[in-house]
């Protein structure tokens, strides 16, 4: 394929962009693990309340349908990845309100821009094909 026409094509900017600068955003495996939180559904669902502002477990509980214990779990593997913080009541301890862990949102945020700039994709002519490559 012609190149001026593959990079018609792709209608891009033929600087190199970093997935993750410095600090910025995530390294891919710290992405890959926030990514995989996220792709269980009740986690998800978690999340997207907690986006609404802060929530307590009898809340989430009551809007979702899931025990108290299956809340808990999801809430500290998002804690884990750095997407939730929590806080206890300064009145009676028993009572813990959740919330979005602003700077972890702002790192993954930051990393999925990085990810999914579609400025990022360059013109490439494939090193293989019927003419040259010997292993397909």
């Amino acid at each position: 394929m012609d190149r001026d026409i593959l990079e018609r094509m792709l209608n891009h900017s033929t600087e190199e962009r970093v997935l993750v600068r410095e600090g910025q955003g995530l390294d891919q495996e710290e992405l890959a693990r926030t990514l995989k939180a996220l792709a269980d559904p009740s986690r998800l669902s978690i999340f997207n309340m907690l986006m609404e502002g802060v929530q307590c477990n009898c809340e989430i509980a009551e809007r979702l349908g899931f025990s108290l214990s299956l809340i808990s779990h999801h809430l500290r593997v998002l804690h884990e990845v750095g997407l939730v913080q929590s806080e206890r009541d300064a009145q009676d301890a028993r009572w813990i309100y959740h919330s979005i862990d602003r700077e972890g949102l702002a790192r993954l945020n930051a990393a999925m821009t990085a990810l999914l700039d579609a400025n990022r994709i360059q013109p490439r002519l494939p090193s293989c094909g019927p003419s040259s490559c010997k292993t397909c």
